[in-house]
């Protein structure tokens, strides 16, 4: 994408709504992620998934969250004149992400706040879905994004 076409804070707006792509959930990368990252067994053994509260293997949170990070930055943010990310916060887990799924979701602007330093702090609130449309996870971000630089007075 040319320098141009990327949005910067001042093109944001409270309420603006910004679709994500979608990203299917193999059996492979769920066993994967979860051996390197969550090795609980409901993550990593079929049989003892199967066994357990939830019937079968689940994708760990932290599994969630990483599909959701590369969602919001293929799908948006690549986009934005990104500073840095400032918090991550009420993240919440509403149902389980199963081998199969296939997840996809967005963001909308809840706030944007410019300061004197030509850049905006933009908090959003991202949810992702599944292919029923049932949401499995909600969060809130706050990151700092460009704005464009003011003219001198």
């Amino acid at each position: 994408m040319s320098e141009p076409d990327r949005l910067w804070a001042d093109d944001l707006e409270t309420g603006q709504v910004f679709r994500f792509g979608t990203h299917h959930v193999t059996e492979e990368e769920l066993l994967d992620f979860a051996r390197a990252w969550d090795p609980q067994d409901f993550h990593t053994d079929k049989n003892a998934a199967e066994a357990g509260a939830y019937g079968g293997l689940i994708a760990s949170g932290l599994h969630t969250m990483s599909i959701y990070q590369k969602l919001a930055v293929t799908s948006v943010l690549y986009r934005w004149k990104v500073i840095a990310g400032k918090r991550l916060a009420d993240v919440v887990f509403l149902r389980p992400v199963r081998p199969g799924d296939t997840l996809t979701g967005s963001l909308t602007i809840d706030a944007v706040e410019f300061d004197d330093r030509d850049r905006a702090l933009v908090t959003s609130t991202s949810e992702l879905v599944n292919v029923a449309g049932k949401p499995v996870m909600r969060t809130v971000v706050e990151a700092y994004v460009h704005a464009r630089p003011k003219a001198a007075p």
